[in-house]
């Protein structure tokens, strides 16, 4: 079981996000630290997370929604596909209230965990504008003709599985608003005809030092040069 205080968790947050900007929204970091907390209690019962101590959780729960927080444009509606405890999709909602988020994840057990933890989130006023939760999985939302602007997941399929899904997902969205993005730990980055990444981050996660990789795949017809 993942045990750490209020105070240790909220010195690893503050740890994880140093350094960004903007600065926070309102409350953005007490919403993250509640979040934690529901995750690490769940995760006794319920499958939510890998992460076997505060450092690690902290890191797999934030880390790659701070990057992202920073280089998604603004106004975007995003999904972020897999979800499982809500990493990235809910702490990027918490860090960018501008982005329209969706959290699709196929488990019952962790979409009840994600509803429960919204909920709570919204009754204590610390999360004015929720994230949209769907029970279901990519595939399900392409068949259903579903359109999102940024197409996120991690994890959840091999990188060159969903690049091709998240450019499904993507393909009624207006011209000039359509990006995948693909995080990586050792997998090198995934081709599909048609796209070609237009941004290429190498990072460590601060408390673990994990190295990741995210990269931005925009259409190939799509400006590089003025895409935010």
């Amino acid at each position: 079981m993942i045990q750490a205080d209020a105070t240790r968790m909220t010195e690893k947050i503050a740890t994880v996000l140093a350094g960004r900007e903007p600065s926070l929204p309102a409350r953005a970091g007490e919403a993250l630290a509640r979040w934690l907390e529901l995750v690490a209690g769940w995760n006794a019962k319920v499958d939510l997370t890998a992460a076997r101590n505060p450092d690690e959780l902290a890191d797999l729960m934030l880390a790659d929604a701070r990057l992202l927080s920073e280089h998604v444009p603004e106004g975007r509606r995003v999904v972020d596909v897999g979800t499982g405890a809500g990493a990235p999709g809910l702490p990027l909602a918490l860090l960018r209230p501008d982005l329209d988020v969706t959290l699709v994840e196929p488990l019952q057990k962790r979409v009840a965990f994600l509803r429960t933890a919204l909920g709570t989130l919204v009754q204590q006023g610390l999360l004015p504008k929720a994230p949209r939760v769907e029970r279901a999985r990519g595939e399900d939302l392409v068949r259903a003709g579903r359109s999102f602007e940024a197409a996120i997941s991690r994890a959840t399929l091999a990188p060159d599985a969903w690049l091709p899904l998240g450019a499904a997902l993507t393909e009624r969205a207006p011209a000039g608003r359509r990006e995948v993005w693909v995080l990586l730990a050792r997998d090198e980055p995934p081709a599909h005809p048609g796209w070609a990444p237009a941004i290429d981050l190498r990072y460590r996660w601060p408390l673990t030092g994990a190295e990741r990789r995210a990269v931005r795949y925009l259409p190939d017809h799509q400006d590089r040069l003025t895409a935010p």
